[in-house]
């Protein structure tokens, strides 16, 4: 567990950054019924995936994508008969709520010069899932060309996101559940869904969870009370 240690009988949960508002909701709806503590950590899916391989003590992991579930299963990490896709979301793009920008994604977008002498602010496009979704997106729409030297690589999608809800950076790529969580932002368009992979968030047990606590607050987050809670935060279920 990240920011101390855990007893016995908490749950670990790591999971992927743009998850935080809506897990720590189903998170609180599972306090409520007097089960066991849950610790829940947040970070970009590959950091998680490689602390995972490090040895750091979890039992349940979402990803953001499917690789980065991909490289634990390949490790032998994973609780393969648990893994399950669990959300899909979508990719946006967000300006400051202050902003007046307005832009259409199409493949004659002057994406560079809307940028002015900024940046655009993205999680990182060479490892983190959503960079790595919004390079793919940039590129088949001839886009990426344009601003590859002009990257706010964040370490994850919700630093990414303040970037540009504090006015460093006049524009941002992010999922639309983290656009609407944050009040300073504002969506100017939406990515087209054939324009990148499919966001998928799968989750699974890990080869080392602890036990029945863990396994019953994974069947928690796949249960129609925690899904509607999913869904009001913007994520749609697979």
């Amino acid at each position: 567990m990240l920011g101390g240690k855990a007893v016995a009988a908490d749950v670990t949960v790591f999971a992927a950054a743009s998850m935080k508002n809506a897990l720590d909701e189903v998170q609180q709806a599972w306090s409520a019924q007097k089960r066991g503590k849950v610790v829940i950590s947040y970070a970009a899916s590959s950091a998680l995936a490689r602390q995972i391989e490090k040895g750091a003590p979890a039992d349940i992991f979402v990803s953001a994508d499917l690789d980065w579930m991909d490289y634990l299963s390949q490790r032998k990490l994973v609780n393969e008969p648990t893994r399950v896709n669990l959300l899909r979301n979508e990719l946006v793009m967000i300006a400051p709520q202050s902003s007046k920008v307005s832009l259409a994604l199409r493949k004659d977008l002057k994406l560079a010069e809307l940028l002015g002498n900024e940046r655009l602010s993205m999680a990182d496009p060479d490892s983190v899932p959503a960079g790595k979704y919004g390079k793919s997106a940039l590129e088949s729409m001839g886009l990426w060309a344009q601003v590859s030297n002009r990257i706010i690589r964040a370490d994850n999608v919700r630093t990414a996101l303040n970037f540009v809800a504090r006015g460093e950076s006049p524009l941002g790529i992010v999922y639309r559940t983290d656009a609407a969580a944050e009040d300073k932002v504002r969506i100017v368009a939406a990515f087209p869904g054939d324009s990148h992979p499919p966001i998928v968030y799968p989750a699974a047990l890990l080869a080392e969870s602890r036990g029945r606590e863990a396994a019953a607050f994974f069947n928690f987050m796949k249960s129609p009370a925690a899904i509607t809670v999913f869904r009001k935060h913007g994520f749609l279920p697979y």
